[in-house]
């Protein structure tokens, strides 16, 4: 009997333990929420302020170059060359 009752006191120690950390874990999680709320409300105010005092020059159209087609070789030649290189045994 006395056994039961010392595993019966230790399991409540257990659980009041549990309890005790499920509150710090969530009292944390809610800590780091607040903060990263704080952190993005700081920046994005930075970022706006930052914006109007300087708004961004339109971006002038870019012109692409177009490449020039290669003539392709045949499929024999292309396979001579990878046969010569060792890909092809």
């Amino acid at each position: 009997m006395e056994k039961s009752k010392h595993e019966a006191a230790a399991a409540q120690l257990a659980k009041v333990q549990r309890e005790q950390d499920a509150k710090k874990a969530a009292s944390d999680y809610e800590t780091a929420a607040a903060e990263l709320r704080a952190k993005t409300e700081r920046l994005r105010a930075q970022r706006l302020a930052r914006d109007a005092a300087a708004p961004p020059a339109a971006p002038a159209a870019a012109q692409r170059k177009k490449q020039k087609k290669s003539k392709s070789a045949a499929l024999s030649e292309w396979l001579d060359g990878q046969s010569k290189e060792g890909r092809r045994s």
